[in-house]
């Protein structure tokens, strides 16, 4: 069997970080993914996903996203049943991510990087300079004959 589901999009909301009463982090938003086809004359058009993250996950969208960031979620769907308040039976479909990464530029979310989880994020290393190669001669280069045919 397989159960995976890998969605980018944007936040639709910002993410509301709660605990449970054993105190385990829980977070769920809601995440707008723009379909790929787009019929002329008409506008595009978007899907609107259900997503919740646990523990440390959790902590990380909290703390990096707001409405509006783009987000890549990694996970698997997962459905459950409950009674609204009317009395009448309901199912939820969502993804529960598993990995949670930026997708924005750093302006747009305020950092970069991607990570699992808050625990193991870590700012990326800054890129350093090219190390400096010495010049060589032309010494070091063939003249090419080019007599305008095509070698085959």
């Amino acid at each position: 069997m397989l159960n995976c589901a890998v969605i980018m999009g944007r936040l639709v909301a910002d993410p509301e970080l709660r605990t449970t009463t054993s105190g385990i982090s829980v977070i769920s938003f809601r995440v707008a993914v723009d379909r790929n086809f787009v019929r002329q004359g008409e506008e595009r058009q978007a899907d609107f996903i259900d997503v919740v993250a646990w523990r440390q996950t959790a902590e990380f969208v909290s703390r990096y996203f707001r409405k509006g960031s783009m987000i890549a979620v990694q996970g698997s769907i997962q459905t459950r049943n409950y009674e609204d308040r009317n009395g009448n039976k309901r199912t939820a479909v969502e993804i529960v991510a598993d990995n949670v990464s930026f997708c924005g530029s750093r302006a747009e979310t305020g950092t970069a990087g991607s990570a699992n989880n808050a625990s193991r994020y870590e700012e990326p290393a800054r890129p350093q300079a090219a190390p400096a190669f010495a010049s060589g001669g032309m010494g070091d280069f063939n003249d090419i004959q080019d007599d305008d045919e095509l070698p085959f």
